[in-house]
């Protein structure tokens, strides 16, 4: 009689998803997350094809691939025909180091930052955050508003929605950098984030904030920072008085 030893894969772990709550698509991609945080896979394994990964979460081929093509559409799957699925490999922190921490950023050219306004505020989220975060819409959130700048005028108004994984006391002065705060509230670290870049005219509330004309061109940033196991934890909009500010972004190139 021969026996033969067999080395269980993170896969064989996966087990059938629970029906309520959030649409299975998106339970569907949290265990793939999951899945895909296994050194197995982060060091470039193939994932199992998308009939076995069904098997194993108890769902339709169909609802795999919803979820892989999400991932995909992020940047954290790539996908070849003929070859298959696997987790992309980064060399780099996806540039989140350049913004990590604004005020250290400033710092370091010696500009001492100050706060003109913080609030933080529950709320429900709104289909655009809802989105953003992968939370139902309505779910009770944490909304922090921040108004800071230099030589007594304000510069920039960052508003960050914050998933409910992520919980601030109302008492916190946010006097350190922020990704700290939240690996020290929620156990969670800032992986990577995603950008977008746009403008939009003043409102009267960020005109107030902002001290400018209403209708003024501002930038607008906008930025999904997601955790070591590519979960979104905050949805920002940040404008800034570009008369007073200049955004630049270093780019480098990598290996081949």
């Amino acid at each position: 009689m021969s026996i033969h030893s067999h080395k269980l894969s993170r896969a064989d772990a996966l087990e059938p998803l629970r029906q309520g709550g959030l649409p299975l698509h998106l339970k569907a991609e949290e265990a793939l997350r999951g899945l895909m945080a296994g050194s197995e896979y982060a060091k470039g394994g193939l994932l199992p094809d998308e009939l076995t990964l069904a098997n194993r979460l108890g769902v339709s081929r169909g609802t795999v691939r919803s979820a892989i093509l999400r991932l995909v559409a992020e940047g954290s799957l790539e996908r070849k025909a003929g070859v298959g699925t696997r987790v992309v490999q980064r060399s780099t922190e996806s540039a989140i180091g350049a913004w990590r921490s604004f005020s250290r950023e400033m710092a370091r050219q010696g500009v001492d930052v100050r706060m003109f306004r913080l609030q933080l505020r529950d709320m429900p989220a709104t289909a655009s955050v809802a989105a953003a975060l992968r939370i139902p819409s309505g779910t009770a959130v944490q909304r922090l508003d921040r108004v800071r700048g230099w030589d007594e005028l304000p510069v920039l108004r960052s508003r960050s929605w914050f998933h409910p994984r992520v919980r601030f006391t109302t008492d916190e002065q946010f006097a350190r950098p922020l990704y700290d705060l939240v690996a020290e509230v929620s156990g969670l670290n800032a992986d990577r984030a995603s950008e977008a870049f746009g403008a939009e005219a003043a409102t009267a509330p960020l005109a107030k904030d902002l001290r400018v004309p209403e209708a003024s061109p501002l930038l607008l940033r906008r930025h999904t920072v997601f955790d070591t196991l590519g979960r979104p934890f905050e949805f920002a909009e940040v404008h800034y008085v570009s008369e007073r500010f200049t955004l630049t972004i270093d780019f480098k190139r990598e290996s081949p």
